[in-house]
């Protein structure tokens, strides 16, 4: 009786942890057998349901790009026919409210494709070496870093490790951490990227001078659509999901992210930590 509740249980930890599809054997009209049965049906119903509302959500948000896209392009219409000046800054602001709602639906797409690929990840150990990656990175954040003349610092003191997390989703990490650290930090200051072991463990920290903030705030920065977006120094905008989608991969990938600040004003410092 023992051994048909371990395999139902696996099957279950397989598909929660990993969204694994397990095939139990359902044959059997026992007890155990009707237990196998119901939990392979009812593993295979919510993959399923969750299927479904993701092609439901990937409709939704394609129509709703369209429907953002009409005023737009009425307002473009309103300022190539040379209007008043007042007509067109009213189609300009037009103009920057559907470009804002096509970066929160391109990043509400976003989201789904990342919750997805982290339900699905193969949890093998893969070795990953920090130099051949970095070039990657610092190619996203270049601009971002010339129009703030933000100067990025790397302490790399550790040239490979074996984590349990794709090499893709590291840099995907990496990229929006330091993209958020440049974001709400003050032009001409410094973030600095430290990569290292400390008790058997890989660290690797974000750390700005920026705009900081509140301890009692830290839980709402990993929310998903968090009420704390805020605008960057120069005005940048925020869909809130960045961090959210962040804690969620490290997390699946058997890492943790945590977030400090000593306040306002005083920078924050974004540290991910993994069991080796």
């Amino acid at each position: 009786m023992i051994k048909p509740i371990a395999i139902a249980s696996k099957s279950l930890d397989d598909y929660r942890n990993n969204r694994r599809l397990s095939v139990l054997p359902t044959e059997y009209t026992d007890e155990a057998g009707l237990l196998m049965c119901n939990i392979q049906e009812s593993i295979y119903e919510a993959e399923s349901y969750i299927n479904e509302k993701q092609d439901l959500i990937y409709m939704l948000s394609h129509d709703l790009k369209n429907f953002a896209g009409n005023p737009q392009g009425l307002a473009n219409l309103i300022i190539s026919e040379n209007p008043s000046d007042s007509v067109k800054n009213l189609a300009g602001l037009i103009c920057e409210s559907t470009n804002l709602q096509f970066r929160y639906i391109e990043n509400f797409i976003k989201l789904l494709n990342e919750q997805d690929q982290i339900a699905k990840i193969n949890q093998e150990v893969k070795t990953i070496i920090f130099p051949n990656i970095l070039p990657f990175i610092n190619e996203q954040v270049e601009q971002r870093l010339i129009d703030k003349n933000i100067k990025l610092s790397l302490s790399l003191e550790l040239n490979e490790a074996r984590l349990r997390i794709d090499e893709g989703l590291l840099v995907q990490v990496l990229v929006n951490l330091i993209s958020n650290a440049i974001k709400f930090s003050y032009f001409d200051s410094e973030v600095k990227v430290r990569i290292y072991f400390e008790k058997e463990k890989l660290v690797i920290t974000v750390t700005d001078k920026g705009i900081g903030f509140n301890k009692d705030q830290i839980d709402e920065l990993f929310k998903k659509f968090t009420p704390m977006s805020r605008l960057g120094t120069a005005k940048e905008s925020s869909t809130g999901i960045g961090l959210y989608l962040c804690k969620k991969i490290i997390e699946r990938n058997r890492g943790e992210l945590s977030a400090a600040s000593e306040g306002k004003n005083k920078g924050a410092e974004f540290k991910l930590v993994f069991e080796l």
